[in-house]
């Protein structure tokens, strides 16, 4: 969290977020901690885990507890039918937590390098968006 703040109170131009995994968590936590939301153009937030799961392994209990509130930026989800990490109820209900928009990206694992996406234009579009909707509202 601290990196995170310090990468964006170095630069003054405004900042698009990209996560992955637990790296969507971080975003919550930041944006629930910060003064400098107001920099962010949204965030794309990829294949949460579920950090909740009785399975979870003993050394990322440091997450919990889960940060579950409204996002200061517009941001979007997108998560997999067949993550094993998180089912898609709970993508969904950290969707609504987060006020993310959902996208279901069908059954792609858990939406990395392994999933088959190449360069993934449907995920570039998607940030695109989310800074095209943040610009001009501005």
């Amino acid at each position: 969290m601290a990196r995170l703040e310090e990468v964006l109170l170095d630069d003054s131009r405004p900042a698009l977020l990209a996560a992955h995994s637990l790296g969507c968590h971080l975003v919550a936590a930041w944006a629930a901690h910060t003064r400098h939301s107001g920099r962010v153009l949204g965030a794309l937030l990829v294949a949460p885990p579920d950090l909740e799961r009785p399975d979870m392994p003993p050394q990322l209990h440091g997450w919990r507890p889960v940060v579950k509130q409204a996002l200061p930026f517009p941001s979007a989800l997108i998560y997999s039918d067949d993550d094993p990490f998180c089912t898609p109820s709970v993508s969904l209900a950290l969707a609504a937590a987060w006020h993310a928009e959902p996208h279901a990206a069908g059954a792609k694992g858990h939406v990395n390098g392994d999933s088959g996406l190449g360069e993934w234009r449907d995920g570039r579009r998607v940030l695109e968006a989310l800074a095209s909707s943040r610009t001009a509202a501005a």
